[in-house]
């Protein structure tokens, strides 16, 4: 299962930030870790992706840099302090969000992705 559309247009952003708060990554490593960690929820294609990332450096949340000396070059991203400020605000408007949400029913916050401590589960 995919999200497309407005649910995309704004999740995305915010997920690639928080991939790249952990330190830089690739274009295709991105998009291999979005389709993984979120079970396929946040999957996106190149044509999505990069799009993205072009807009998140133009904003300077995000900085490029090359890196030539493997078999092939690749352009590695990585967050700007603007963008840990970006994704902090984010963050919060996600929790404040996904809390509204579960008030009215729509969804019960954890249950897609229980954390290790939810009931019993191990990550």
């Amino acid at each position: 299962m995919s999200i497309e559309g407005e649910f995309l247009r704004g999740a995305g952003p915010v997920a690639v930030l928080k991939l790249l708060e952990r330190g830089e990554m690739y274009g295709y490593e991105i998009i291999e870790a979005l389709e993984r960690r979120t079970e396929g929820v946040l999957a996106m294609g190149q044509s999505t992706l990069y799009p993205m990332l072009y807009n998140l450096e133009g904003k300077s949340l995000i900085t490029a840099r090359w890196d030539e000396s493997g078999a092939r070059p690749r352009k590695y991203y990585r967050l700007t302090s603007g963008g840990r400020k970006r994704l902090a605000e984010d963050s919060r408007t996600w929790r404040k969000l996904a809390a509204a949400m579960d008030a009215l029913g729509v969804t019960r916050v954890g249950a897609l992705f229980p954390q290790p401590h939810a009931e019993g589960i191990l990550a």
